[in-house]
């Protein structure tokens, strides 16, 4: 079970509390519809506890996410006191992947229970019709016209999306010390334009249920509300299809190199750290990280002999490996939801003094994601231990990339991550089958000296493969991830920059 920070502990507390003191006045207040409260609550946490489609006969689709215009027609329907104890129930119901469950749950409840008093202070300032009397002021004997009610729904629905990200993005702050600008921004504009049109559909379900038709015609508002839920979740769907398709292919390289294993998700875990750090939003950050889960496909198309070769490489061997780029973005060129990850499974071994592959660019001719990745794939290469030279300590490796910054690697994209490693420590998520993922926990700035992954991971001999070319004695490679003649590394190879 992961332990909380304190910080992010006392958050959720003062998050239960303040629920709490919302709620309470719907308890004392001779006003509160409580006929209304307790519909309004069984079909909020109904919607949350659904698990079978009644429509269609199957499971709902995974992802479908909270029924929001229900809890939002509470706040257009009840006082926001009242509006709050509707959200408790259903948010407490609501599924959790993570533990702690109990806990996420409890946050999940206080959190809408917030939102929906907040979003309620709001749609009532602005005179929205039901509101508590002397709640707000709008145009004389207009406020229950339906133009009218628009702003104040509106406004409602916006306060309501405010609040959720908001204390998200606080608890992510503070659970997993996450920059508070990132972890407010993307999900802000991502959830903005969902949760006003949840806001829409919950003003339809409460103006039906002011009509003179009354509860039962407001029920049926659940129609369609469901059925966008349905296609929202579809959408989720093939966002898990497109998953399935990158496990596939990298599990295809997998099999093929089993030095390797465990490789490329690392690559795709040090990339999205730097990716974070850099300040990239939620989306871009998951195309890097796919950028680098698939930044070898390209080995596919490399003859086996080679990438199981124990021994050297011969420069013809070295010049077919070095063709991996290449296949990879020909093998990906059609699978349209990769973006920009294409972009950098073709560059990611240039160089920014333009010594690299397969096109030799320079400095920002190399796509950003790409230099992302390079750094990631080097620095997963010298903590690995491969099949010509074992792994060195991570301090070591930072140093090394350190090294040459501004010559092989974007001095930007190292920073990064010594920022990012000294702040999360390395935790690398698969090593190979038989190994034990190693922690290396964040101390000051700075991962602790001669701490090294566990076990024999191992990593394919062109992941940082020099140019065709014959290096120069000064040749800025990271040395530790250079096979010297006889498959080795000698002891000198850290303090000097020579070749193979």
């Amino acid at each position: 079970m992961r332990v909380l920070p304190a910080g992010a502990r006392a958050s959720i507390l003062c998050a239960v509390l303040a629920a709490g003191a919302c709620t309470a006045p719907a308890f004392a207040d001779p006003r509160t519809p409580w006929p209304a409260v307790g519909l309004l609550v069984l079909l909020y946490a109904g919607c949350e506890l659904v698990k079978v489609c009644p429509f269609v006969g199957s499971r709902v689709p995974e992802g479908i996410g909270s029924f929001f215009p229900v809890l939002l027609a509470a706040v257009y329907l009840l006082p926001p006191s009242a509006a709050a104890l509707v959200a408790l129930p259903g948010g407490f119901a609501q599924a959790v992947d993570q533990r702690p469950a109990r806990v996420r749950r409890v946050w999940h409840a206080a959190q809408q229970a917030l939102a929906a008093w907040a979003a309620g202070q709001a749609y009532g300032l602005l005179g929205g019709p039901g509101a508590p009397a002397g709640s707000g002021s709008g145009p004389p004997g207009r406020t229950a016209d339906f133009p009218y009610v628009l702003l104040p729904a509106a406004a409602g629905a916006v306060v309501f999306c405010l609040v959720l990200t908001a204390l998200d993005a606080g608890i992510l702050a503070l659970a997993e010390r996450r920059p508070a600008r990132t972890a407010w921004r993307a999900p802000v504009a991502r959830s903005l334009a969902p949760h006003c049109v949840h806001g829409l559909a919950g003003l339809m379900m409460a103006l039906m249920w002011r009509s003179p038709y009354g509860i039962p015609a407001a029920l049926l508002v659940l129609l369609p509300m469901y059925i966008s839920c349905w296609v929202f979740a579809q959408y989720h769907r093939e966002h898990a299809a497109h998953r399935a398709t990158i496990r596939a292919l990298v599990q295809a390289v997998d099999l093929k190199d089993r030095y390797t294993r465990g490789h490329s998700e690392r690559v795709g875990q040090a990339s999205a750290m730097i990716a974070r750090e850099l300040g990239m939003g939620e989306d871009r950050l998951e195309v890097v990280r796919i950028a680098g889960i698939l930044h070898d496909v390209g080995k596919l198309g490399v003859p086996t002999r080679l990438l199981r070769k124990d021994g050297p490489l011969t420069p013809e061997e070295r010049r077919i490996i070095e063709l991996h780029p290449e296949y990879g973005h020909e093998m990906v060129r059609g699978i349209g939801f990769l973006g920009e990850a294409r972009a950098a499974i073709l560059h990611h071994h240039e160089r920014v003094d333009g010594s690299g592959y397969p096109y030799g660019l320079t400095g920002e001719q190399i796509p950003e994601l790409a230099r992302v990745v390079a750094v990631a794939d080097a620095f997963d290469a010298m903590t690995s231990t491969r099949s010509y030279s074992r792994a060195r300590p991570v301090p070591t490796a930072l140093a090394e990339l350190e090294r040459c910054a501004g010559a092989q690697f974007d001095p930007a994209m190292v920073h990064a991550l010594v920022d990012a490693v000294g702040r999360h420590g390395w935790h690398p998520v698969v090593t190979a089958d038989e190994d034990v993922p190693a922690a290396l926990p964040a101390q000051g700035g700075r991962p602790a000296e001669g701490t090294r992954p566990a076990g024999p991971a191992q990593a394919d001999p062109a992941a940082s493969a020099p140019p065709p070319a014959a290096p120069a004695p000064s040749d800025p490679a990271p040395v530790g991830m250079r096979p010297r003649a006889g498959g080795g590394r000698g002891p000198g190879d850290a303090d000097r920059g020579g070749g193979p």
